[in-house]
This record gives C-alpha cells, structure tokens and sequence, in this order.
C-alpha cells in the first residue's frame, strides 16, 4: 500500500493530486471586458491622432498649393494679412525657439532639483506636504500665468525694478513664468520615476562607499532616465504648445527676434490671434492656421522622436555597467 506522502532526501513531500484552482475553467467576464475597454482604447487615440493630422493637411496642402515650401519655411517676413503679402514662419519659429528655451532653462534645473529633494532627501511626512503644494502651479490657469508676466514680471520687474531697455512685451517674460508653469510637470513625472528604483540600488551604492549625492547622480539618474527625459519631453511639449502666456505677454509683432528683451509673436501665439479674425474660410490667410500647426505638430513629433532615440542610446551604454 502506498502512503500519501513519503520521504525525499529530508522533508516529507505530499505525493497526491494537486487540488484545482476555484478559478480554473471559468470564463473571466470581467477580464475580457477590460482587454476590450483597453483595446477601443487605443484604437481611439490612434484613429484620434490621424483625425488631427487629416484635420491639418487638408487645408495646409491648399495653403502650399499657393505658397512655396521653401518660402513658407525659410522666409523672414511674416505678414499674411497685408497687401504685399509675405509668409515666411521664421519669426514665430524664432519667438517660439526662445521662449522655449528660457522655459526649460527655469523648469529643468528647479524641477529636477524638487524631484532629487523630494524622492532622495525628504521625508515622507515632508514629502506629503511638499509634492501637493508644488502641484497646485499646474493647477493655475495659464490666463493667470499670462497677465502675472505681463503686469508684475514685464512691467515691474524688468521696466520698474531693473530698469531693463524693454517694451510692454518681451519674450523673456513669457518664458520664465511659462517656466514657472512647467515646474511641477517636470517635477513631478521625474520624482515619479526616481521613486520607482529598487532600493536595494540606493543601498549597494552607499555599501560601495558613495554619499546620497553620488548615489542619486550615478545610479538613480540612469536607472529613472527614461522617466525623466519623459518628464522633460512633456515639459518641451507644452512650453511649444502653450498659448495663453505668449498671446498675452510676449506680444504680436511677428519679427526676427535677437534679444530676449524684445517682443515676438510665437507660433501659438499667432494662432491664438488670427483664429478671433474675420477670415474667410478657405481663404490663403485662413489657410496660415493650419500650415502653421501643421509645422507645430511636426516639431512636437521630430522632438518626441529624439528623445526616445537619446534614451535607447543612453540605455545601450548604461545597461551593460548595470
């Protein structure tokens, strides 16, 4: 007769059937229903996405039937509504280049450095406290943001405080509190994605004798880049894409801009105004909205597409030392 459980080299193994799962043949409704949910989903932001596109070429394919591409991309007159009609984009490509660049140069440095306090040094006590109030600056709207650069930042910083050689617009202005603005989306996406690496890491470095600086430089960093680079991504995106700061405070001569003192309509920015007109529809100054976001789409894209080349190439150095 054979027992139910005999021994193995020690410890008394059962050698009966296994029971069977509660779960085993069911049907799960409730799983199928979320693949479902899940799929229309993403079958909804792609059909989405090409929607915008076909929304987009449309008209921009009849604006480029009338105007060449090379004048629309490489000309330095902008001024669709005169009688000696010019469309050369360069001056809101040049506006937008600069209040983008003044944004990221505020959001990156402090965003980051929120991120390194909040996930490295606070404690969570602290952390609770601090993360909600930095997250409430995105929750102010950007017609805020617009007149607090036009009225305080313009006005009485630069002309009043520092009696800065600069108008009632610049393009500084719109670019630091647009900076201001995506602080807490660089912030916090990036605290996100340092908070997700394995202590055990954090620990193996302090074992290797390097101090929480080094640790957070050298081995977090890498391991949450692509968080990170996501977090600044999405902080490049929407200083391109913001409209109400540089419609209010960067001003709406279209021109070359050199200094950032200077006013500078942005791509945005002209949108915003030439969508309040009184064009007609179909008409060649109709059209400069949809070539202009056409170009505004294709930026966003070509910005999307280095990044994600910046992170797999940082990944094929890093990941053979990890």
């Amino acid at each position: 007769m054979t027992s139910v459980t005999e021994k193995v080299g020690g410890p008394r193994i059962a050698s009966g059937p296994r029971p069977s799962s509660h779960f085993a043949g069911k049907p799960r409704h409730g799983e199928t229903i979320i693949k479902a949910i899940l799929r229309v989903a993403a079958i909804a932001t792609v059909l989405t996405t090409v929607g915008i596109l076909i929304a987009l070429f449309t008209p921009a394919l009849s604006f480029f039937a009338e105007v060449p591409v090379w004048e629309f991309l490489f000309g330095t007159r902008w001024a669709p509504r005169f009688a000696d009609a010019s469309f050369g984009v360069l001056p809101l490509v040049t506006a937008t280049l600069w209040t983008t660049g003044i944004a990221l140069v505020v959001a990156v440095p402090f965003g980051l450095g929120a991120a390194i306090l909040l996930s490295e040094y606070a404690k969570p006590n602290v952390r609770k406290v601090l993360k909600p109030l930095l997250e409430i600056l995105a929750g102010v709207p950007t017609v805020v943001y617009g007149f607090f650069a036009l009225q305080f930042v313009q006005a009485t910083v630069f002309r009043e405080w520092l009696e800065l050689p600069t108008g009632a617009f610049s393009v500084l202005a719109a670019g630091l509190v647009m900076g201001v603005m995506i602080i807490p989306t660089v912030a916090s996406i990036s605290e996100d994605a340092m908070s997700a690496v394995p202590t055990a890491m954090r620990q193996g470095s302090a074992a290797l004798g390097a101090n929480r600086m080094q640790t957070t430089l050298r081995v977090v960093f890498p391991a949450a880049l692509s968080g990170i680079v996501a977090a600044i991504v999405l902080g490049i995106s929407r200083a391109v894409g913001e409209t109400m700061i540089v419609a209010i405070a960067a001003g709406n001569q279209a021109r070359i801009v050199s200094n950032p003192l200077e006013q500078g309509q942005t791509m945005t920015g002209f949108i915003a105004n030439a969508a309040l007109g009184d064009s007609r529809v179909g008409s060649l100054e109709y059209n400069t909205l949809f070539a202009v976001g056409l170009l505004l789409f294709v930026i966003t894209l070509a910005i999307n597409f280095i990044s994600i080349r910046v992170v797999r190439r940082y990944r094929e150095w890093t990941d053979p030392v990890l």
